[in-house]
């Protein structure tokens, strides 16, 4: 009798586990357009800087990107993706709020002191897949400001990105070339040592401290323009520094720094749902490959540490394999504008880019509003859910918030995001039929095939990056569909397509701005 009750006993207990273990499987549960799936894990990896042209899948032919490839065959590409703005802050502002950058004055390249520039009570994806139950991450660049202005480098460091809605961060916090040069672990420098404090300023220098402008003798890497500030590690930055020498980190260990503690928050995480912002730096400036892959792409640093950033991707893909992860992850890559070759150092970007064309076939690049400033490498991967193929729709980081909402049952959008969650997960390739770009403070317009480039003062062409900026006297219209390059101005010879396009800007961008009161067909 005894053993029938022991025997009944251990039956409901098993029965108990299986039903708790099947409410634990079903909190992972969303209805999405009417299937029942997985709530997913989702990623979104952004590499900083990289063209369109800078990946096999994406025809580059010198430059091997293997596991970038195996994503981007293995998923679907997008030939009509594009990043907010043609330079890092204001699309990394708009790809976490879904706002579209010019709406906020403050979206500009940052130095490291700014104010933290996204409102603690906005709206976010970090904060909208927290609500949704999901663990939140970012491990790598920032560059969207920190604190309220005046920063104390020595104590916890807020608002930022834990104030936004994500769980765990480990950032640096403007770009690897400047100032503070030192990983933040939500809101605490990592190894801060406090008897050494850290000063930061970017108006003037700390008595007594070197820099790349009166000691070029100390430098391992030369600056060529605007980087000649405080020397760390050999690399003139921008900005002064002063303490904080057991913090400061080893640039060419960066990559393997960021990579395991991605790799640690997927770890932690396996169990619930979890987002996490994997933000790459290369191939920013300064390109400081590991030993590891110096020389591997025969193209010099810029070469050898996208050769550098394939690898920690393909290392990461590993373990979300490993942790049997892939599955159930919805996987997102992008860069957060075009390709830059010289960006301020002397490192051989320029002499050893032989037959490589960062930007493909694109006009233009990084501080552009030509097509290669923000039209970029964009892939979404989910495998066993996305079929593998190649996707013309028109889609911007910018829809990432309200897609991302839709896909997990949030109500949360934006008027700016548009909720392309089907054309992500390719379902239909019936993507967005206008965007706004920008660069610089200077804004652009795309709509169907059509793009149109409002007149601006200024240089035609960078004198210190040597990129076609789109500036010029008058207007300019081109048919993309027919001219990939914009070589063709059909701004005068298509006087009707230019007031429409015109017409639709204005509806979208609004009255007030001085280049936007210029917009008149004279």
């Amino acid at each position: 009798m005894a053993y029938i009750k022991k025997r009944h006993f251990i039956s409901i207990y098993l029965l108990v586990l299986v039903g708790i273990l099947a409410c634990k499987r079903e909190q992972k549960k969303e209805k999405i357009t009417g299937n029942e799936i997985s709530k997913p894990n989702i990623i979104i990896l952004y590499a900083d800087d990289l063209g369109y042209g800078e990946m096999g899948a994406y025809g580059a032919t010198e430059l091997k990107t293997p596991n970038l490839d195996k994503l981007a065959n293995g998923g679907l590409r997008f030939t009509h993706g594009y990043a907010s703005s043609a330079t890092c802050t204001p699309s990394r502002y708009a790809l976490l709020t879904g706002i579209y950058p010019w709406r906020n004055k403050r979206a500009k390249i940052l130095p490291g002191t700014a104010p933290l520039i996204i409102d603690t009570t906005q709206a976010t994806i970090p904060r909208m897949l927290k609500e949704q139950g999901y663990q939140t991450g970012i491990v790598g660049k920032w560059h969207l400001g920190l604190g309220n202005g005046n920063v104390d480098w020595n104590k916890r460091i807020a608002p930022g990105p834990n104030e936004i809605g994500f769980d765990y961060s480990n950032i640096l916090a403007a770009t690897q070339d400047r100032v503070p040069t030192v990983y933040i672990e939500n809101g605490h420098v990592v190894n801060l040592d406090p008897n050494d404090p850290i000063e930061v300023d970017y108006t003037k220098n700390f008595p007594g401290e070197p820099t790349g402008l009166e000691n070029p003798e100390m430098l391992k890497m030369k600056w060529h323009h605007g980087h000649n500030n405080s020397i760390v590690n050999g690399i003139p930055r921008i900005g002064f520094m002063k303490g904080g020498e057991a913090a400061k980190w080893i640039d060419e260990d960066m990559a393997d720094y960021f990579l395991a503690k991605a790799q640690d928050f997927v770890k932690q995480h396996k169990d619930t749902p979890f987002f996490l912002y994997y933000a790459l730096q290369q191939p920013h400036v300064p390109r400081t490959p590991h030993p590891r892959f110096v020389g591997k792409s025969g193209m010099g640093p810029r070469g050898d540490v996208i050769v550098e950033a394939d690898w920690a991707i393909g290392e990461f893909i590993k373990t979300l394999e490993t942790e049997g992860l892939l599955e159930n992850t919805l996987i997102i890559f992008s860069s957060d504008n075009g390709p830059v070759v010289n960006d301020g150092y002397y490192d051989d970007s320029v002499e050893k880019l032989g037959n490589h064309k960062p930007a493909g076939d694109l006009r233009g690049g990084k501080y552009s509003l030509f097509e290669a400033g923000t039209r970029v490498p964009f892939l979404t991967y989910w495998k066993g859910k996305i079929n593998p193929g190649v996707s013309g729709a028109m889609v911007s980081q910018l829809d990432l918030f309200s897609s991302l909402a839709a896909l997990v049952g949030s109500d949360e959008s934006t008027d700016d995001s548009k909720n392309l969650s089907d054309v992500l997960l390719g379902k239909t390739q019936t993507g967005r039929d206008e965007l706004v770009i920008e660069a610089t403070s200077r804004t652009a317009f795309r709509k169907g095939d059509w793009a149109m480039i409002p007149p601006y003062e200024g240089p035609a062409i960078s004198e210190n990056v040597n990129i076609e900026l789109a500036n010029a006297d008058d207007y300019q219209l081109y048919n993309l569909k027919d001219d990939i390059g914009q070589q063709n101005n059909l701004a005068e010879k298509e006087p009707e397509k230019l007031q429409e396009m015109i017409t639709a800007f204005e509806a979208v961008r609004g009255m007030g701005d001085t280049e936007i009161q210029q917009l008149e067909l004279k």
